[in-house]
């Protein structure tokens, strides 16, 4: 039985304010994260992921201040990432009011820490996240990037996505360098390459600008639809999407 789709607006955070870039540069203000949460909570969001984008790579933790503000305002699950590189750090994160965690770079560099988080807060509180890029010399034609997709790392994305599932993990959440921010649609190969061999849900990231885009990404095996731009600027309202899914025989939240 397939899980029901959920709607999951993307909060990046930037000095303490939601911002948004294309390709994961150039980037701007997108509002109050406080506000922003309350708004997707009463506009029916399923979910909200809380991303501290430069956390890695200014090699400092998360902003636990937002996180409790977030937390105190926030009606539905949230999860929150950037600068989590340990058990220690994750702690931090949850006691300060967070549902779930996602890791990236730190996961990527030393694998062992997603079995320690998985031990020690339960599967479905962990989150990795997989940033990708083309890479046509690589067996599945994706390539792992760290550091806020700074940093090409030479390894197969849909390996180490395997890897990762064999860790127990709940969610695998892959975003598409190229695509981020780009409103060009989800790179729907990454999205059908790793439901077919993970047993985790993935998330459809990076790409959305219309709403055939989450229709395609829910149909390519994506249960997590999440966006950041198309919501934030009211391109696309979380009420008709779920309509317009709906109408098209997916089931919801």
């Amino acid at each position: 039985m397939s899980k029901p789709i959920r709607i999951m607006p993307c909060l990046d955070m930037q000095n303490g304010r939601v911002v948004k870039g294309v390709h994961f540069v150039d980037i701007r203000d997108a509002g109050d994260p406080v506000e922003c949460a309350k708004a997707y909570c009463k506009a029916g969001a399923d979910e909200l992921a809380l991303l501290d984008i430069t956390a890695t790579v200014e090699n400092r933790p998360t902003m636990l201040e937002v996180v409790r503000q977030v937390s105190a305002a926030a009606t539905i699950p949230f999860t929150v990432g950037g600068g989590i590189s340990d058990v220690a750090s994750a702690a931090a994160v949850l006691e300060a009011g967070a549902d779930k965690i996602s890791t990236s770079s730190a996961a990527f560099r030393k694998p062992e820490i997603i079995k320690d988080m998985v031990a020690e807060f339960g599967p479905d509180r962990i989150t990795v996240a997989i940033d990708v890029d083309v890479n046509e010399s690589l067996p599945s034609g994706y390539e792992v990037y760290i550091d806020g997709g700074r940093t090409a790392t030479g390894a197969d994305a849909i390996e180490w996505a395997k890897k990762v599932d064999g860790f127990g993990v709940s969610v695998i959440l892959p975003t598409s360098k190229a695509g981020d921010g780009a409103r060009t649609g989800y790179d729907l190969p990454v999205i059908r390459k790793m439901a077919d061999v993970c047993s985790a849900e993935i998330v459809a990231s990076g790409g959305a600008g219309k709403m055939e885009h989450f229709y395609d990404a829910a149909r390519a095996g994506a249960t997590i639809l999440l966006a950041a731009s198309v919501f934030h600027f009211h391109i696309i309202d979380i009420p008709e999407l779920k309509d317009y899914l709906r109408g098209r025989g997916f089931e919801l939240m």
